[in-house]
């Protein structure tokens, strides 16, 4: 999700009287970081800490990376001033970290390093959380299960795959229809309202083994034809996560360890948060390093194919990562849990400055990992963007023909 409010309305429980003591001593340690404390009010220093030690703070399962790592070769570095039209002093790489406060930055292109670079005493083998950036990988793991057998169509109807939620508001709601958030089921997804949907589906627990999330999903009514409107909603990536284990078998975790972690050769294990039915968040908080996720960004622009496997099925990049869903805004849409442009790039985000950019078209992925002064200041969105764009211009300066 864009946010969440409580540790406790993750749905992150302690299982004994140890984890307990664990968690408040590295909640002391986290300058004095309360466990209850709501994230969007923890201090900048709070969340630095934090960010990268969500695993010690919470409960989380690991996504075990494998034995083989995928090696990157050296390409050539990007300048540390990139060219900007209309502007003479350029972009320093160097202001733009320290503008968005970012831990780790890492540009792909052609599949080479081209910028690999880290603040604030974080380094390549260091995870840091990725809040709705997980979102898109969950949306990568339905793919997989089509691929595999264990989903059989996105037309199919979500109550085939989740009985439970039948005569819910997402009775008659498809597979697909999830993946768009366009559900047209009622919900709240404002995060400084403490009764708001995103905040009180949190806070449900796991009752004779049914996982919260279809405690509290299953209460929702429809409010909008399926397929008509689009409506931005966690509670529906955590739905989709519950849709990919009860189809599979398998734990999130395991099923991204088994399809992608592993086989793709990420370097390092990754962990996820878990929810009070020790079942994986689907709308976030997997914590990872930052050239993994570049990595991921790399799987997912060369369409899921590892060596002549392919993970997900034909073209399913190319629908994923393109606009299925009108969001309002000119140049910008929506498509598998994945937010599109118009230029044919698209990229997973997360509150406070997490993100993976990928650009079929220049071969080009850049991840990113931050701590923004507030959730989704309008201001970072906008460089960000600048700085994706001015990377862009950049190498289609390289790729352009020497002037005579």
């Amino acid at each position: 999700m864009r946010s969440f409010g409580k540790l406790a309305m993750l749905g992150v429980a302690c299982i004994s009287l140890t984890a307990c003591e664990q968690v408040q001593k590295v909640a002391a340690d986290v300058a004095g970081l309360p466990t209850d404390e709501n994230i969007l009010f923890w201090t900048q220093d709070q969340r630095d800490k934090a960010f990268r030690n969500m695993e010690i703070l919470t409960t989380t399962r690991v996504i075990e990376a494998g034995d083989t790592i995928r090696e990157l070769d050296a390409g050539k570095p990007l300048p540390a001033i990139l060219p900007v039209a209309d502007s003479d002093a350029g972009l320093s790489i160097d202001d733009y970290m320290a503008d968005q406060h970012l831990a780790g930055l890492v540009v792909l292109q052609d599949g080479k390093v081209r910028l690999e670079e880290y603040r604030m005493d974080f380094g390549q083998d260091d995870r840091w959380t990725s809040f709705s950036v997980a979102k898109s990988l969950v949306s990568t793991l339905v793919g997989a299960a089509i691929k595999d057998g264990f989903i059989k169509s996105l037309s199919d109807p979500l109550t085939a795959y989740i009985p439970e939620l039948e005569g819910s508001g997402y009775d008659g709601v498809t597979v697909e229809q999830l993946l768009t958030m366009t559900s047209g089921v009622k919900w709240n997804e404002d995060y400084e309202d403490e009764n708001s949907d995103v905040a009180q589906f949190n806070m449900t627990k796991s009752k004779d083994g049914v996982d919260p999330v279809i405690l509290y999903m299953k209460t929702l009514v429809n409010e909008a034809e399926p397929g008509t409107r689009w409506q931005y909603n966690t509670g529906e990536t955590n739905l989709i996560g519950v849709l990919v284990a009860k189809a599979t078998g398998k734990s999130l975790s395991e099923y991204l360890s088994e399809k992608v972690w592993q086989p793709y050769g990420m370097a390092k294990d990754a962990v996820w948060i878990l929810n009070d039915g020790d079942k994986e968040i689907g709308g976030c908080c997997i914590s990872a390093t930052t050239r993994d996720f570049a990595l991921f960004g790399q799987f997912a622009m060369n369409g899921g194919m590892i060596g002549d496997n392919a993970v997900v099925p034909d073209g399913w990049y190319e629908k994923a990562g393109t606009k299925q869903a009108d969001i309002g805004l000119d140049g910008h849409g929506y498509g598998y849990q994945w937010w599109t442009y118009d230029d044919g790039s698209y990229a997973a985000q997360g509150i406070f400055g997490q993100g993976i950019f990928i650009d079929p078209k220049r071969k080009l992925v850049i991840a990113g990992n931050g701590n923004w002064p507030r959730a989704t200041p309008d201001d970072k969105k906008v460089s960000r963007n600048a700085f994706y764009r001015a990377v862009q211009a950049y190498i289609d300066s390289e790729a352009a023909p020497a002037a005579e």
